[in-house]
């Protein structure tokens, strides 16, 4: 039988902490938030695993330590507002509400939102909130203090940066399979956008994200 603090704790120690997660607050959030509480039942020896774990319609829930990348690269206060586009299972979204204020989550498919909501219920977080909606149709102007996005885009689109208030921060996957980059891009008090790589990785990509066209011979 799985020893779930022992694994819980195995994965704090191997694999967020190795990956230069070292944020005390992002440690302790990964200790509090029950990762195994968000992962479908047929996965749960899993929970732990360093691995993607697969939720349906392609989507995946994305390995601890680059959830514990993106929470660490947030920087995030208990005064932010966030919003995330995927919700997925919810696991982000709670370590999140975690760290921040108020949490809008945003997912594409119906019933991963509705199992998503569902968890976030049963592990008691209340600042959190997820809508049925695709994200690409998000016109927003300087609402949220920081914004996470959890599939990939093959190009930059500015309209998630256009969703910061000043000061507000994004955190967007560039590219595409098998290589893409991380960005950290920072909305500075009256002055344009920057943008700071932070590591390659391979996430899937944005449900509906215009796919880019392929040269053929």
């Amino acid at each position: 039988m799985l020893n779930v603090e022992l694994a819980r704790a195995q994965m704090i120690a191997q694999q967020v902490r190795t990956w230069a997660v070292l944020d005390d607050r992002v440690l302790a959030t990964f200790r509090a938030v029950r990762r195994e509480e968000f992962v479908p039942e047929a996965y749960r020896s899993l929970a732990f695993a360093d691995d993607v774990i697969p939720l349906g319609h392609g989507q995946t829930m994305l390995p601890p330590k680059l959830d514990g990348r993106i929470l660490q690269a947030l920087e995030l206060k208990k005064s932010d507002e966030v919003l995330e586009v995927g919700t997925g299972s919810g696991f982000l979204t709670a370590c999140l509400a975690s760290l921040a204020g108020r949490v809008r989550s945003l997912e594409i498919f119906p019933d991963l939102a509705a199992q998503a909501a569902r968890n976030l219920r049963n592990a008691g977080v209340g600042t959190a909130s997820v809508e049925t909606i695709d994200a690409l149709r998000l016109e927003e102007t300087g609402r949220y203090d920081a914004v996470v996005v959890t599939g990939s885009l093959p190009s930059y689109d500015p309209r998630f940066e256009r969703a910061l208030r000043s000061g507000g921060r994004l955190f967007i996957v560039i590219g595409t399979s098998p290589v893409m980059e991380a960005l950290l891009v920072r909305r500075a008090d009256g002055a344009a956008c920057t943008r700071e790589g932070l590591f390659e990785t391979d996430i899937t990509p944005l449900v509906n994200v215009p796919r880019p066209t392929r040269f053929v011979f």
